[in-house]
């Protein structure tokens, strides 16, 4: 039922399910027990340092698939995931962040018609300094439903998901959801308990003067990655005559989140630190739902040559260069690199034209 004149998200899910006669629910219940996993995790992650007073594991576990220290929360919340959605029957298999291969459901279970893929806590290193972590998660169709998930069957472009969204445990908790009907923000009334929807159909402005880098790793930027900070960085004197804001958070949903409120444009574009990863961020599980999320939203999702949405997987912990944010922005920095032929650009501040320059290298 409404709280006031806003509607929960049982009725949000219900008016979605009017729109599809042919519908069966089963989507709406997937969607409803991930908001009961969000708001499991919400509580754990609000003892914060209280955690050992509580009862909660406070110990680091060990190193998952990723070569990432496991902490006691990645852990528990891979838990809560897992047993919010292997037992309802909605699901024929699951990916996660911190499982090496997929989740295969206990045979007790029925096996469903989707497929879940999560990452159960993005940020889980900003806990301690208490900045926002979340929750991510994408659903796919399942190849054959009714039986136990292959894992290439979790290995679908971008384009076949029919939801996605993320949890921010913030100031608030909120969660972020597309079911491909544009994307909506709900945000958990806490007395009640209740996701009540607050931001309906998010815009994010085609134009912005907000960037999202982490600047420590310049030295290895692409050439066109350079020119675009660059640009940024020089203000209204330099060729986009304009000054730019420059955000890191380091969390990838509150990297998100603040673009979907306010515009922006974020980058953790491929660079040379280690060449043997074409890309730093998961491609099945923080990319591909976060750019479903964006493009319902009418930005732009690349990874930085092309749409996102549109890359074919070819491993389940696949790494990708991820750009997205505000169209124009993300179109800008897609152009530079077709238009700036590899290794040729020099930045501002030393070159030619820079801040540097002397008659000599003129």
């Amino acid at each position: 039922m409404p709280i006031g004149a806003r509607p929960t998200l049982t009725q949000f899910l219900i008016e979605e399910r009017r729109r599809h006669p042919n519908a069966t629910g089963e989507l709406n219940a997937l969607v409803t027990d991930l908001s009961l996993a969000c708001k499991a995790i919400a509580k754990r992650v609000a003892f914060g340092v209280l955690a050992a007073d509580a009862g909660l594991p406070t110990a680091p576990v060990g190193v998952n698939v990723q070569g990432e220290e496991q902490k006691p929360l990645d852990v528990l919340s891979n838990e809560i995931f897992l047993r919010a959605n292997e037992w309802g029957g909605h699901v024929a298999g699951m990916v996660s962040e911190e499982l090496e291969a997929a989740y295969t459901l206990p045979p007790q279970y029925p096996r469903g018609k989707y497929l879940l893929l999560f990452d159960p806590l993005d940020g889980s290193s900003n806990i301690d300094v208490n900045v926002s972590v979340g929750s991510i998660f994408s659903i796919l169709r399942a190849r054959t439903p009714g039986e136990d998930a292959r894992p290439e069957d979790f290995l679908q472009p971008g384009t076949d998901q029919v939801g996605a969204g993320y949890a921010i445990y913030g100031p608030t908790t909120m969660l972020v959801l597309t079911l491909g009907n544009g994307t909506h923000a709900f945000t958990l009334e806490p007395q009640l308990g209740e996701w009540v929807l607050s931001h309906p159909h998010l815009r994010i402005p085609e134009k912005t003067r907000e960037f999202a880098i982490n600047a420590s790793n310049s030295r290895f930027w692409e050439p066109a990655v350079k020119r675009y900070v660059d640009e940024c960085l020089a203000g209204q004197t330099g060729p986009r005559g304009a000054d730019f804001n420059m955000r890191w958070i380091a969390s990838l949903v509150a990297e998100t989140h603040r673009i979907l409120m306010r515009g922006g444009v974020f980058m953790y574009p491929r660079d040379t630190k280690d060449p043997a990863r074409p890309g730093r961020l998961r491609l099945l599980y923080e990319a591909h739902p976060i750019s479903f999320l964006i493009e319902q939203a009418g930005g732009r999702a690349s990874t930085g040559r092309r749409r996102l949405m549109t890359v074919q997987p070819e491993a389940l912990h696949q790494r990708i260069g991820f750009v997205f944010g505000s169209a124009e922005e993300v179109e800008r920095i897609e152009g530079y690199h077709r238009d700036e032929p590899i290794d040729t650009y020099q930045s501002p501040l030393f070159g030619k034209r820079g801040l540097f320059a002397t008659t000599a290298m003129a």
